[in-house]
């Protein structure tokens, strides 16, 4: 059988510390004999005495022979078997200068016995065991028929009856074997308990390390609370959800860092389960993100089923609730299309009739000041009714259909121009442009006109003292050239309050006076249909910024006319 070693165990390691418990056990003697001297006990003969010094100086000597060895042969097995071989002929050499058949040195046998069994195994330890057998009984039979003669003996015969000799025989031997038995069956059951614990210690950390994969690869945040409502763990996806690190969290309160209520936790004595299961929370991350997280708070058990804290699983619900928003203005949008569909019917064509009646009431008839005003108000609220019909179709309509390549430099021009004839213009705006060249994408030319007039005019009405209006525009660089093309408009402005940005892209919602709320919401929808996306930053009192975003479509603009 084999060593009684463990994979992790360093057998060269415990070789060294048998040397050293040789080496200690040997200096434990040599103290006692000096001790002895010092106090005048006789501990041998004095004949005996310079023998067990011998013996002292060569096992030390031999000690160091072991180490070098060590060095030069790494069969552990070798090693062990050297070094038992020569204890055993140190300890028979020590019984025989210590009193042969009487000595009391015959117990660092087992000692041989015991070690061998645990570096050489079963077979190993039987080997030695009948070495010191043999060693023994030899001795004993040698000075028994006087071929050798103890040294404590200096007159006189050999003082040991025969029966008394063979019994120390038989029983020595007898205890050899039965130590080596003893030490073989120790030994291996402890090997086998050993080797079980060692099973359960890695499939224990087997189990942990699935655990420990299985929380920290879901994408969805994950921390523990104990009963003091102080986090405990937090896994990797709770930490790229909130930009928390895990020492920023960690025996941190949780309150401190979810905006919770004090009921949700469960600390409170006879509630077993979270006063709410499930909730959403507005989280604001480390870096200043903010987020829609939904959570859901229960409570943490042992394998007693006793409450030790409560677990909190979150995940961040920000995209799933902007495509909600976005879905919900969809749909809002199908019914504002089957609405237009009908006003454009019931609305058009009686509106068409009394438009025309009035242009020629107003053309032939010769009506004082007070009538002439009276239709001059008509008129107005006409045109006013046209124009409001105009862009309610164009909000509800799908995506005009004639694309071709579009400079919006041009386009941009043109409004520019043109908004210097509208009522809300005035001297004290003051207009700052940086258009770039071939600044061009393949569009309608309609809408790229109603976007940039839209976006410019607001600018302006947002400005009724004075003010500075911005406008550039900007090509995006990728790899194969010009990907995308922004246009900015910035002014400075009332601004827009923080609490109306979330509703500007609304149909109909408008913070003016005379405004319809269509606008940017038409904007908005051109926008989409190209593909592109609209920004708007904006602080009351600071200026309003918006950004507009279209794809530019390389291969379609050239095959264009």
């Amino acid at each position: 059988m084999d060593e009684y070693f463990l994979p992790s165990e360093n057998p060269l390691l415990r070789i060294r510390w048998l040397m050293l418990a040789r080496v200690s056990i040997i200096t434990f003697l040599l103290g006692i004999a000096i001790f002895s001297e010092v106090k005048g006990i006789e501990l041998l003969p004095e004949r005996s005495l310079s023998f067990y010094y011998i013996i002292i100086v060569i096992t030390y000597s031999t000690s160091f022979l072991y180490l070098f060895l060590l060095s030069l042969l790494k069969n552990i097995k070798i090693n062990v078997y050297i070094q038992a071989a020569c204890d055993v002929a140190l300890i028979t050499y020590m019984v025989y200068v210590t009193g042969g058949t009487g000595s009391i040195y015959s117990v660092f046998y087992t000692l041989v016995i015991i070690y061998s069994v645990l570096f050489l195994g079963r077979s190993g330890g039987l080997i030695i065991a009948s070495a010191c057998s043999i060693s023994y009984g030899a001795l004993l039979d040698l000075e028994y028929y006087g071929v050798i003669r103890p040294l404590n003996l200096v007159l006189g015969d050999y003082p040991f009856l025969p029966g008394y000799v063979f019994s120390r025989i038989f029983t020595h031997i007898l205890s050899f074997y039965l130590t080596a038995l003893l030490a073989i069956f120790v030994v291996e059951r402890e090997k086998r308990v050993r080797t079980l614990l060692a099973e359960k210690e890695d499939a224990f950390n087997q189990l942990d390390l699935l655990h420990r994969s299985i929380v920290e690869s879901v994408n969805v945040g994950i921390l523990t609370i104990n009963l003091a409502g102080k986090v405990k763990t937090f896994n990797r996806a709770g930490r790229d959800i909130t930009d928390y690190e895990a020492r920023d969290v960690d025996g941190a309160d949780l309150q401190k860092i979810f905006p919770i209520k004090l009921e949700m936790l469960t600390k409170q004595e006879g509630r077993p389960e979270p006063a709410e299961n499930r909730f959403e929370i507005a989280f604001t991350t480390k870096k200043g993100r903010k987020l829609i997280l939904g959570c859901s708070l229960s409570a943490l058990k042992d394998n007693r089923d006793e409450r030790i804290g409560d677990i909190m699983i979150f995940q961040d619900l920000t995209s799933i609730k902007r495509m909600e928003e976005s879905y919900e203005k969809g749909r809002r949008m199908a019914l504002i299309g089957e609405m237009a569909a009908h006003l454009a019917h019931e609305i058009r064509n009686p509106l068409a009739s009394i438009s025309g009646s009035i242009q020629v009431l107003s053309r032939d008839l010769h009506l004082p000041d007070s009538d002439e005003k009276l239709m001059r108000i008509i008129l107005r609220g006409k045109e006013q009714l046209e124009n409001f019909m105009k862009d309610f179709l164009l909000l509800a309509r799908p995506r005009l259909s004639s694309l071709e390549v579009v400079d919006t430099k041009e386009i941009i021009e043109d409004v520019l121009e043109g908004l210097q004839f509208v009522p809300d213009w005035h001297e004290g705006i003051e207009v700052r442009k940086s258009l770039v060249e071939n600044a061009k994408v393949f569009a309608n030319r309609a809408e790229i006109r109603h976007i940039a007039w839209n976006l410019l005019l607001n600018a302006v009405q947002a400005m009724p003292v004075k003010g500075t209006l911005f406008i550039e525009t900007t090509l995006g660089e990728a790899v194969a050239g010009p990907r995308w093309m922004q246009i900015a408009v910035r002014d400075s402005g009332c601004g827009i309050e923080e609490k109306y940005l979330g509703n500007i892209f609304e149909p109909f919602f408008t913070t003016k006076e005379r405004g319809t709320g269509l606008g940017l919401a038409i904007v908005n929808r051109i926008v989409e249909s190209n593909k592109g996306s609209i920004d708007i930053f904006s602080e009351a009192g600071r200026g309003t910024q918006c950004i507009v975003t279209l794809p530019v479509i390389a291969d379609e603009a050239e095959k264009s006319p």
